[in-house]
C-alpha cells in the first residue's frame, strides 16, 4: 500500500463538536475581566459617595497621632457617645375624661310661614336674613274680601236679632192671653220654639261675625316664633294660597339653638350616672378641624331608644349661641365631660411609643439609660395622656428624641428650650468651647476631622 493511502496517524485527531475556537473563547474571558472591572468600581463609587471614604483620612491622622480610631460618627467612642434627649418625670394628677362624637346642630324651632286665607299678597314686610321677633308682621294679603264678608256678617246678624225681639214681644203677649184664657195653650208653645229657632240664628251670625273677623286678622302674616328670616319664596302681587307648600318664608330659632350627636351604646351608662348627679353635663362645640371652640353648653336630654342598625344613641345638647358661632345643619366636633380621674399618673402625650411590645414609654434609669416599659393607655386630655397601669409617679420618660431610642441606649438630658445643652447647664455653655472634662477634638463632626486630616 501507497504512503498516500497509508491510514492517518494516530496523534491526530479532530476537535469535538462543542469546543470554542481559541480566539471565542479569549474574548469571553476579556469580557468577563471588563465586568469585574466596572463592578468593583461601582461598589468603590458607592463606598465614597456615602461618606466611608471620607472617614479614612481622618481615621489614618487620628492612628497617627494615636487617637481612637473612629467610624462615621466620630472616634472610637463614637458608638457609645449618649443621645440628647428631653424627659420630664411621670405626676399625679386629675383629668378630666371626655367623650368625643361628631354632631349637626338643630334649630330648636323652625316654622315655614305659610298664608292661613288665599288672596293677593300685596305687601312684604321683612328682610331676608332678618332677625324677627314673635308676632311681628311678615307680610299683608288683601283685606277687602274679608272686610265684605264680614259687613254681611254683621248685617244678616241685625236681621236675625230683629226677628228674635219681634217673636219675643209675641210671646209675651200670647203668655198674658193664655193665663186670660183667651187663647190656646198650642199657639203659646208654637210661638216659643219660634223664639229659640231665632235665637239660634243670632248664635249661628255671630259665628259667621268672628269668622270673617279671624279671616280678616289672618289676612296680616306675622312671625309665629323669633328667630332668623331665610329666603323670600313669594313676591308681592302673586295670588298666595293657604295650600301652598313652601309658604312664604322660613324662620330658624339659633339663640338657643341645640346639636344632636349619637354616641356609642356602651357609653350609655356612664352618661346616665353622670346625669344622675343633679349636676349639668357641660358639651363643648369645635370646629370641623378640632382647633376652635365654638360654644360650650349642656346636655339637655337622651334618646330613649338605641339605633340597632348602627349600636349608637342620640344626644341632644343646648347652647345659648349667643355669637352665632353655631349654624343649623353645620357639622361640629363634640366634646361632652362625663367624668373626671384623680390621682391618676400623668404623661406627655409624645412620650408614648407604638411598637412591637404594644404601647410603651422610654424610661430613664439612673445609669443614664433607657430601657422599654409597656403601660396601658386611658384618657387623653390636649397633649396629657393618662397611664392605666406599667408606669409609677416619679418615673422619667422621654418626651422627645425617642426616635433615635433602644432598649438600653445611652441618653443626655437636655432642656426643651435649649436642646443640644445638658440639663442644669447654661444656654451658652455650648459656645464657650469644649467642655473641660472631654479632650479637644473629642465630640468634632466628621467634616471637621475631615479638613483636619485632609491637612
Amino acid at each position: 500500500m501507497s504512503p498516500a493511502n497509508s491510514p492517518p496517524s494516530s496523534d491526530f485527531s479532530l476537535p469535538p463538536a462543542d469546543a470554542e475556537p481559541p480566539r471565542r473563547r479569549g474574548g469571553l474571558l476579556r469580557w468577563i475581566v471588563v465586568l469585574l472591572v466596572l463592578v468593583g468600581a461601582g461598589i468603590g463609587g458607592w463606598y465614597l459617595w456615602s461618606g466611608g471614604g471620607a472617614a479614612g483620612p481622618a481615621q489614618t491622622d487620628a492612628k497617627g497621632k494615636g487617637g481612637g480610631g473612629g467610624g462615621r460618627g466620630g472616634g472610637g467612642d463614637g458608638a457609645a457617645r449618649p443621645l440628647p434627649v428631653v424627659a420630664v418625670p411621670a405626676r399625679k394628677g386629675n383629668i378630666d375624661v371626655y367623650l368625643n362624637a361628631l354632631g349637626t346642630v338643630t334649630p330648636r324651632n323652625s316654622v315655614v310661614v305659610r298664608a292661613r286665607v288665599d288672596g293677593q299678597l300685596m305687601r312684604v314686610a321683612f328682610t331676608e336674613g332678618q332677625v324677627v321677633k314673635a308676632n311681628d308682621l311678615l307680610a299683608e294679603i288683601d283685606p277687602r274680601p274679608f272686610q265684605v264678608q264680614l259687613t254681611q256678617a254683621a248685617g244678616q246678624m241685625a236681621k236675625d236679632q230683629a226677628l228674635l225681639k219681634n217673636a219675643q214681644l209675641d210671646l209675651e203677649r200670647y203668655r198674658t192671653l193664655l193665663t186670660q184664657d183667651s187663647i190656646e195653650k198650642q199657639k203659646v208653645d208654637t210661638q216659643e220654639a219660634l223664639v229659640r229657632q231665632y235665637e239660634g240664628t243670632v248664635q249661628s251670625d255671630q259665628g259667621a261675625i268672628d269668622n270673617a273677623r279671624l279671616q280678616l286678622t289672618y289676612s296680616r302674616v306675622t312671625a309665629p316664633i323669633g328667630g332668623r328670616v331665610g329666603l323670600r319664596q313669594v313676591d308681592a302681587g302673586n295670588i298666595v294660597r293657604a295650600s301652598d307648600p313652601n309658604g312664604l318664608v322660613v324662620i330658624t330659632q339659633l339663640q338657643p339653638i341645640t346639636v344632636l350627636f349619637p354616641v356609642p351604646e356602651d357609653n350609655v351608662p356612664r352618661i346616665m350616672a353622670r346625669q344622675a348627679t343633679g349636676q349639668p353635663v357641660t358639651v363643648e362645640a369645635w370646629d370641623r378641624d378640632g382647633k376652635n371652640k365654638l360654644a360650650t353648653g349642656k346636655l339637655v336630654t337622651i334618646d330613649n331608644v338605641i339605633d340597632t342598625t348602627t349600636g349608637t344613641v342620640k344626644l341632644r345638647a343646648e347652647f345659648g349661641n349667643e355669637n352665632l358661632a353655631l349654624f343649623p345643619n353645620q357639622f361640629v366636633n363634640m366634646r361632652m365631660l362625663i367624668e373626671t380621674l384623680t390621682d391618676a399618673t400623668l404623661v406627655p402625650s409624645a412620650s408614648i411609643q407604638r411598637g412591637s411590645p404594644g404601647t410603651f414609654v422610654y424610661v430613664v434609669k439612673e445609669d443614664q439609660t433607657v430601657s422599654v416599659v409597656p403601660v396601658k393607655l386611658g384618657p387623653v386630655q390636649g397633649e396629657v395622656t393618662a397611664i392605666e397601669n406599667g408606669l409609677a409617679p416619679g418615673a422619667v420618660v422621654v418626651s422627645d428624641g425617642a426616635d433615635k431610642l433602644r432598649e438600653g441606649s445611652k441618653v443626655e438630658l437636655i432642656t426643651r428650650d435649649a436642646k443640644g445643652t445638658p440639663q442644669g447647664a447654661s444656654p451658652d455653655a455650648t459656645k464657650r468651647g469644649p467642655r473641660p472634662d472631654r479632650p479637644a477634638g473629642e465630640g468634632k463632626g466628621r467634616g471637621e476631622r475631615q479638613k483636619k486630616g485632609d491637612g
